[in-house]
């Protein structure tokens, strides 16, 4: 185990979108990072970067998330686990009515049961580092739109997860956080046919988000525009 006085985040699903825009921003501040996706596009994102460990990979199953936690461990600290790796479910979103059950098994193995086991495997990391878990959730968690009963059933459990995770860690920071629509290939899955060029780039969010990391508030659930940075601040 190499011993480090960098801070280190553990980011998945950080080949596009969110997840991407985020891995970039804590490079770019000088953490240590551990990333992972299913796609190729992650081996881009590790030859950009610097000090970053690249784990291609499912986070469903659990011989990737015990690769990604001795991954961590060789580093040898963690400050932050970002849980950004979701499955919308099907697309065009059916109405729970009709919803393939073994697809809504799926959506609940990657949103809820994959963010739990892989904070469970690196607890004692985050522990020790008095570190923070970022659960990304959706307004879908609290609002009831037609449509988006699976992903946002999902997401809901995930909320709830996070606030006994809280209750149960005093020692680790854990947010659950609504980062709002963005410009990302899930969204325009769950609108597929349709322009979604007005919603922002993930990037955009990022800032907030960070802000929410310097901050260090109380455990809780977050949306990404109360920490949106003010504009005679920019």
């Amino acid at each position: 185990m190499t011993q480090t006085s960098q801070p280190t985040a553990l980011v998945t699903g950080a080949s596009k979108g969110l997840g991407r825009a985020l891995a970039t921003a804590l490079a770019e501040r000088g953490w240590r990072l551990v990333v992972d996706a299913r796609g190729p596009e992650l081996d881009t994102l590790a030859t950009d970067l610097s000090d970053v460990v690249a784990v291609r990979g499912d986070v469903t199953e659990p011989t990737h998330r015990e690769a990604l936690a001795a991954a961590v461990e060789t580093l040898g600290r963690l400050d932050l686990l970002i849980n950004n790796a979701s499955d919308l479910g099907p697309s065009p979103l059916p109405a729970l009515g009709r919803y393939p059950l073994e697809a809504l098994r799926g959506v609940y193995e990657a949103d809820v049961l994959a963010p739990l086991a892989l904070s469970q495997l690196l607890l004692p990391l985050l522990r020790n580092a008095g570190g923070t878990i970022v659960n990304i959730s959706s307004d879908a968690a609290v609002e009831a739109y037609p449509g988006w009963g699976g992903y946002g059933s999902a997401k809901a459990a995930l909320d709830q997860l996070s606030a006994v995770l809280a209750a149960e860690e005093p020692d680790v920071r854990v947010y659950a956080v609504d980062p709002g629509d963005m410009r990302t290939d899930m969204h325009q899955a769950a609108f597929p046919g349709e322009d979604i060029s007005d919603r922002p780039e993930p990037a955009a969010v990022v800032p907030a988000l960070l802000r929410l990391l310097d901050t260090r508030p109380a455990s809780g659930r977050y949306r990404a525009t109360e920490w949106a940075v003010p504009e005679a601040a920019k």
